[in-house]
């Protein structure tokens, strides 16, 4: 495994939640986006704005800055018109993904052995590698809960199978190294 081999893999990442967002959460109502759900997170709003959080928080500790307050329902102002919310969420979303590009594109392989998180303490002896894993791995775990409750608000959902991916975006490789981003 490789730093650009962690590029691309997020290069997925990122196109399976945009495509969540594009496909799925814009043709809900607001009252969908929103309905409570007893499993996981609850709505469709409180799993994005979780998985949001989450890459944020993770991001910016390997980053070495102070995470942002997260985004949450009560931060959010839902006097303003109907959709407006999901165009706070959505933008922030973007900025979040930025900070991740960033980073991943100065990421180099030696880097993926670092352990750069000092606090807290249960985190101070996780590897670059480890994290990254982490996130992408948390961020598959909250869409497939997305899907489900998607599909239950009577949403026809497809796969998010990183494979389907890798088919509509080969690489170039050599010996399993990724040299190359598509």
């Amino acid at each position: 495994m490789n730093a650009s081999a962690f590029r691309h893999f997020y290069s997925y990442h990122f196109a399976e939640n945009r495509n969540i967002w594009d496909s799925y959460v814009t043709q809900l109502s607001d009252a969908q986006f929103m309905q409570a759900a007893a499993y996981s997170q609850g709505s469709v709003r409180d799993q994005i704005l979780h998985l949001i959080n989450v890459d944020d928080g993770w991001f910016s500790e390997l980053r070495g800055v102070e995470p942002a307050e997260p985004l949450s329902p009560p931060n959010l102002d839902n006097s303003l018109r109907p959709g407006s919310e999901r165009e706070t969420i959505r933008a922030y979303w973007d900025s979040v993904e930025q900070h991740m590009r960033a980073y991943l594109a100065e990421l180099r392989d030696d880097l993926l052995f670092a352990t750069p998180i000092k606090e807290p303490e249960e985190d101070k002896d996780l590897i670059v590698w480890q994290v990254l894993l982490h996130v992408a791995n948390h961020g598959t775990d909250h869409r497939a809960q997305l899907l489900r409750s998607l599909n239950d608000l009577g949403v026809k959902t497809t796969a998010q199978d990183y494979i389907f991916y890798v088919y509509d975006h080969p690489i170039q490789s050599d010996k399993g190294r990724i040299d190359e981003e598509s």
